[in-house]
């Protein structure tokens, strides 16, 4: 039988890799799951929970030691990874990009890890995207946190007393954590811009009833990479939308930044100047934080205030403080790609498709060496 482990995260993470909803899947694959008791406490889970769905409710040591597959959420430290079975499954959102030393003594220990982060952007996987299902709970936060530090009602209304204006909300990137932003900025009545350097965000931004605002130009028509990201832009250009951006922001109240470009720091969107040029009381959240932030006063993991009386908010792990939501939607993520090509169903075994191209894409580490294309030329 297949034993898939799961344990307790760091302090700083409270999400967790499996649900009880996902560990009765799981089992039904053929599947022994063992977790960490308390592992899922800060998610909501309980034990009791974990126990009636199947799950065996041990302690860390029992859970890792020998299994097939350990799913987490963070990078797993490497006395955990050498506790598993000889070149066991590692499936977690590995940070790929981030210490490449720790990387690769994770790859020395002989597991075969998976980089959730990694997962192509097909129809397919969208049902294992980790990046666009903590994305979207993170762009829904970050208007409801950025709203709560406003400190001002975002629709307008209309009372005996007089009309309350509508505040205005600017969200700079339209990923999936900026589409949930529009979305949820434009359900609590703000009235709402958005920008972005790819040209088909035009048309969902306008379709959420939001207004586009970039310049669109030639270079910006052809600003879009084959995978949907963000092509680095020319200085050109970037001066260019700078200056629109910073006659747009002076008058903005919400002003959220997404902007990541995989493995590179995030670009700078809002100057020192364009700060200074707000309203006393604006508030800037900045989604890119983990990446070095979008904004030239950004603070990684703080709230600030300037002394023109805008706050900046950089959360490192948003989408970690709805973990119920957060844990739920991973949890499926996981399952989905384990199910889609991993298991045997009818045999209830494991049988990982090596030629599967979603585990081409997202397999980091395998027989103690980093594979990845992405990573070979940085991790030597």
């Amino acid at each position: 039988m297949v034993t898939i482990a799961v344990t307790s995260e760091s302090a700083d993470e409270p999400r967790i890799a499996v649900s009880p909803d996902t560990v009765k899947k799981l089992t039904a694959l053929g599947a022994k799951v063992r977790i960490e008791s308390g592992a899922g406490a800060r998610s909501r889970f309980s034990d009791d929970a974990y126990r009636a769905a199947g799950a065996d409710v041990v302690t860390r040591s029992e859970a890792i030691h020998g299994a097939d597959i350990l799913l987490a959420v963070r990078r797993p430290s490497i006395e955990d990874v050498a506790a598993l079975k000889p070149g066991a499954i590692v499936a977690a959102m590995i940070d790929p990009y981030g210490d490449r030393s720790a990387l690769a003594a994770l790859a020395g220990t002989g597991a075969t890890v998976f980089s959730m982060e990694f997962m192509p952007r097909t129809t397919r996987a969208q049902s294992m995207d980790v990046l666009s299902s903590q994305a979207n709970l993170a762009g829904y936060k970050a208007v409801v946190d950025g709203a709560a530090m406003f400190g001002q009602a975002l629709p307008m209304m209309m009372t005996p007393a007089g009309t309350v204006p509508a505040a205005k909300a600017f969200i700079m990137g339209v990923g999936v954590a900026g589409l949930q932003a529009i979305a949820t900025a434009r359900r609590l009545g703000a009235q709402v811009t958005a920008t972005d350097v790819r040209p088909a965000t035009k048309e969902q931004v306008q379709s959420l009833g939001a207004k586009f605002i970039a310049v669109e130009d030639e270079e910006f028509k052809q600003a879009q990479t084959a995978a949907g990201y963000a092509k680095p832009m020319s200085p050109e250009y970037q001066a260019k939308q700078a200056e629109l951006v910073a006659q747009h922001v002076k008058n903005q109240d919400l002003v959220i930044t997404t902007a990541l470009i995989p493995g590179r720091p995030a670009p700078k969107l809002i100057s020192r100047a364009m700060i200074e040029s707000m309203k006393p009381g604006a508030v800037i959240v900045d989604l890119a934080a983990e990446r070095g932030g979008n904004t030239e006063l950004t603070e990684p993991g703080k709230t600030i205030e300037t002394p023109n009386g805008v706050r900046i908010f950089a959360p490192l792990n948003l989408a970690g403080s709805i973990a119920v939501n957060a844990s739920s939607l991973y949890a499926k993520n996981l399952l989905a790609f384990l199910d889609g090509t991993m298991f045997d169903k009818k045999e209830k075994t494991l049988a990982v498709n090596w030629d599967d191209e979603l585990i081409r894409g997202t397999l980091v580490a395998k027989g103690g060496q980093i594979v990845h294309p992405n990573l070979q030329t940085q991790a030597s």
